[in-house]
């Protein structure tokens, strides 16, 4: 059977959530390479292009609004557009947060090995819960969605260990302490990116199942 244009439409905009995405854990792997290998240049590259996740995100917002307008659509279809307009801030607000390691990078010209050791874990986890949470939308997969919002508690373990580690540093070692507030904020932002994500995996649940739950995190 044919599919309708509004069908087309409608896989056109799951398409372009996915790949809204993968630019968006793109920039988590740059930000997070630009600080560990002290490249200033691909720091600038990755706040420069900031702006076109910005340009994505309000494009897809718009293709919903316009979608809405003019199908008037109910049930599932409703749904995926609601979720969409959810999904889409939520990979926004994670590039936010990957240009602010970035900024971060420009700054801090070599990380204490210790702490990016830690740094460099909770953003294997947090993009990884991004990952899944993207599959689970494109697969309308509940029971990965919610794995999602377990896997948080790992990230937030970790960014327990980094504050504490980091705070017995600028203790220990006052010379320490603005390299190390630094770095307490390149851990806030990748505690964001994991809560990010989850967020992402409740809008996943309320696709399949019409209920939006409450896992591990606001959606502040």
């Amino acid at each position: 059977m044919a599919l309708t244009r509004f069908s087309r439409e409608l896989a056109t905009l799951q398409t372009g959530v996915l790949e809204f995405g993968a630019m968006v854990d793109r920039q988590i792997e740059r930000a997070m390479r630009a600080l560990a290998e002290g490249d200033v240049l691909l720091a600038h590259a990755v706040i420069r292009d900031d702006a076109e996740l910005n340009r994505t995100r309000f494009h897809i917002d718009n293709v919903c609004l316009s979608l809405l307008a003019q199908n008037a659509p109910y049930a599932s279809d409703l749904r995926l557009i609601v979720a969409v307009l959810g999904i889409v801030t939520e990979l926004e607000r994670a590039g936010d947060h990957a240009e602010g390691i970035a900024r971060i990078a420009v700054m801090i010209a070599e990380p204490s090995a210790p702490a990016l050791d830690e740094l460099t874990a909770m953003a294997t986890l947090a993009r990884g819960m991004l990952r899944d949470a993207l599959d689970a939308f494109a697969r309308r997969d509940q029971a990965r969605a919610y794995a999602v919002g377990t896997a948080d508690d790992q990230v937030d373990a970790l960014y327990d260990r980094v504050y504490r580690a980091l705070v017995d540093t600028m203790i220990r070692r006052p010379a320490a302490v603005e390299s190390s507030t630094r770095l307490l904020w390149v851990s806030h932002n990748l505690e964001r990116i994991a809560d990010r994500s989850t967020n992402i995996a409740e809008r996943v649940v309320f696709l399949v199942t019409g209920m939006l739950p409450q896992m591990n995190v606001s959606s502040y």
